[in-house]
């Protein structure tokens, strides 16, 4: 791509960020321009060869879908013109695209690499009913004649959300997939393994048991458990993948049998402090064990100091006991009493000092911002994810007092289990 073009991107993105707001449908059509203007000046050379022929596997449905897409006005994939073929040179442009994301990937985890950072990838359960995949494979997908989704998932109602998490996306007929080896799942978590060092897997417990909602429900709350693959599916992952660097999502609804399942496999879970402080206090750092990924936060969570001045303000008025005796047990567990404008620090301390393998941080709790940098509200489907750091929030002294608490815990350097 043109220099001139990645410094015009730059500059836009920049006074976006200053301006303390992300103007998304913007910068996406920002960035469709530009890569337009690149791929007319693009000539394909051995590179892109070797791209095409190591992605073959799923680039060419993929490439195919968004042209098909395009050329449908952006309609979803069940109202394609059956008329409407893809033109060679749009499925080509979305070939180039992901040539050069590709291309950028590598060179960021290159420059990781050689600096000790691992990269953390996370991989969603399920996928969305308009996307390449499901277009391409509705076999292996609960759906109706016409393409829609017949069941969705989700998850009951929990300590995250009232009325249970709705997602929309189509449930798996996992019947099908076990005929076919759970190649597609292999393919697919081939493909992330590649690209990090460690996956998170979203939703860990619908392996064991998923929540099937009809389609067309408001809510998530009229549903019902379905039985997931169990350990038959991680043994053929074993046995076409080797070894699997996974950390299990284990959070909300965890029945013994979805840790069973985890511990068989040997795969860490999850442990967040926040949540060590209501009845379920596993998530307290003095019953951690160390084949564990310890969180202050995480995306799904307030930031701890937006948490800790809601307990603080329930307490505080009366309006609930439980928030009384919650605030007391924070108070007492971590010895801030008198310190608590510094309390972000002290969480971090604790899960740092903890016996779990790998303790993981918000940057929002290293600044000590409050809710209004809040990153995801779960059940909420607009609103998430805009908020973004700017380049002069870390300063010297959050990097100076993060490294020595980091070395002082032992964690400078520390390998994953």
């Amino acid at each position: 791509m043109k220099e001139g073009y990645l410094r015009a991107q730059d500059i836009q993105e920049t006074r976006m960020r200053e301006s303390g707001a992300i103007d998304f449908p913007a910068v996406r059509q920002s960035k469709e321009e530009m890569l337009r203007k690149a791929f007319r000046e693009f000539a394909e050379d051995k590179a892109f060869h070797e791209f095409e022929k190591k992605h073959g596997d799923w680039l060419e449905q993929f490439a195919e879908f968004m042209a098909l897409r395009d050329a449908n006005t952006g309609k979803k994939w069940t109202a394609f013109h059956p008329g409407i073929k893809a033109k060679q040179e749009a499925i080509r442009y979305h070939k180039f695209v992901q040539f050069v994301f590709f291309g950028q990937w590598e060179k960021l985890r290159r420059y990781c690499g050689e600096r000790g950072i691992l990269l953390m990838g996370d991989m969603p359960f399920y996928i969305e009913h308009d996307s390449a995949d499901v277009w391409s494979h509705p076999e292996f997908f609960d759906l109706e004649r016409n393409g829609r989704a017949r069941t969705v998932g989700g998850v009951p109602p929990d300590y995250f959300a009232r009325d249970g998490q709705l997602w929309g996306t189509p449930t798996y007929r996992w019947d099908r997939l076990e005929q076919a080896g759970y190649q597609w799942w292999v393919d697919r978590l081939r493909m992330a393994m590649n690209m990090t060092d460690v996956l998170r897997l979203d939703h860990f417990r619908g392996f064991e048991a998923y929540w099937s909602v009809p389609a067309g429900h408001a809510t998530a709350r009229r549903g019902r458990w379905v039985k997931g693959p169990g350990g038959q599916f991680f043994k053929t992952l074993q046995k076409k993948l080797g070894e699997l660097p996974f950390v299990a999502e284990n959070l909300g609804i965890v029945t013994p049998e979805v840790e069973a399942l985890r511990r068989k496999f040997r795969m860490p879970g999850m442990a967040v402090l926040q949540f060590g402080f209501d009845d379920n206090n596993t998530h307290r750092p003095s019953n951690y064990e160390r084949e564990l990924v310890a969180f202050t936060g995480t995306h799904d969570n307030d930031t701890t100091m937006g948490w800790w001045k809601e307990v603080q303000g329930a307490a505080r008025h009366g309006r609930s006991r439980a928030a009384t005796m919650k605030a007391e047990s924070v108070r007492s567990f971590l010895q801030i009493r008198g310190g608590e404008q510094n309390l972000e620090w002290a969480f971090i301390q604790a899960v740092h000092a903890s016996v779990a393998d790998l303790a993981i941080v918000p940057v929002q709790d290293v600044l000590g911002l409050g809710s209004e940098a809040r990153m995801n509200m779960p059940g909420r489907a607009k609103g998430n994810w805009r908020w973004r750091l700017q380049k002069k929030q870390l300063s010297e002294w959050h990097l100076k007092r993060l490294s020595e608490l980091t070395e002082a815990t032992g964690r400078a350097g520390k390998p994953v289990s």
